[in-house]
Order: structure tokens, then C-alpha cells, then sequence
């Protein structure tokens, strides 16, 4: 396998992690952030996970709108398995018939299946519901980043809390 790899990577190939209903891939990702940081790029809607020199997970995300953007440095600071979520001020302003509290397993709950929750204000990178799963590869979110269950749930088994992660633009 690990001849596999090199002959790709000098080739310039992408290989397919796996061939279910996740969206991820190994890529070539030329960076300076060593094995186990997670870069996210708002413009590309990708959040790669580096898994070394110039490799990476690449996963489809959904990224904050336009006026919730923010870019820099953070860490994992948390992570859950179908947490509940309380919508934070600024989301229940702006949809106040949402309830103060969706339970974690919830088909109304936009957190899915994982979350890893950031070091920066009531910011998260997790899963969706079935209904939103087309907001991921679009800029959507009040700040968190969304990703399908299937691979919030790979990532998360991949991180560990601390993981540092990379916000650009």
C-alpha cells in the first residue's frame, strides 16, 4: 500500500478513501502545517486533515455566510457524540420559533452526529440533519463549519482533543 501511495503522489493522483456515501479523499496538500493539524479553506469549502508531508484528508464542509466569517488559529476543544444544542444568541434572534434546546439524536438537531467544539465562541466543527446535508460546499453557517455525518464521524475518531486547527479564507 505504501508503494501505492508514493506512485500517486508523484503522479499527482487523488485517491478515494472509500467508495460509500462519504466525500472524502486523499490528496496532495502542499503546506507548511505538520501531520495532524485541520486546515480549512472558506474559499474551496474543504477542511483537510494533514496526515503528512504534503497529504491530506479532504472533506466537502459547509463554512460560515458572508458577515460570520473568521479566519485564524483555534483548537478542538471538545468533542461529542450527538450532543444537544441550544441555539446561541445571535441564531434565536434571528429564527426565535426554534426551542431552547434540540436533544442530542434528533432529526431537527443541527449538530448530527458528532461535534468538535472550538477554543473561539460557541463555534463547531460538526455533523448535519438529512435536510440540510445540501448546505455542505456552501457557505451557510453562523459561523460553524457543517460537515456529513459520515465523515464528521471519521474525522472525529481521527482528532483528539487539542488538535489545532487552521481557519483561511
Amino acid at each position: 500500500m505504501r508503494i501505492l501511495w508514493r506512485v500517486a503522489l508523484a503522479l499527482g493522483l487523488v485517491l478515494t478513501v472509500s467508495a460509500g456515501a462519504e466525500a472524502r479523499e486523499t490528496v496532495q496538500f502542499v503546506s507548511p502545517y505538520s501531520p495532524g493539524t485541520i486546515v480549512i479553506s472558506q474559499r474551496a469549502h474543504r477542511l483537510y486533515l494533514v496526515v503528512g508531508p504534503d497529504v491530506a484528508i479532504a472533506y466537502p464542509v459547509g463554512v460560515p455566510k458572508r458577515g460570520k466569517e473568521w479566519s485564524g488559529s483555534a483548537r478542538v476543544s471538545g468533542k461529542y457524540v450527538e450532543p444537544a444544542w441550544s441555539p446561541p444568541a445571535v441564531v434565536k434572534h434571528d429564527h426565535p420559533e426554534l426551542p431552547d434546546l434540540i436533544p442530542g439524536g434528533s432529526p431537527h438537531n443541527p449538530m448530527g452526529a458528532r461535534a468538535l467544539t472550538l477554543d473561539r465562541d460557541e463555534i463547531a466543527i460538526h455533523g448535519t440533519t438529512a435536510a440540510m446535508r445540501r448546505s455542505v460546499g456552501t457557505a451557510a453557517s453562523y459561523g460553524c463549519i457543517r460537515m456529513l455525518n459520515e465523515d464528521v464521524v471519521d474525522l472525529y475518531d481521527r482528532v483528539a482533543v487539542g488538535t489545532p486547527v487552521v481557519m483561511t479564507p
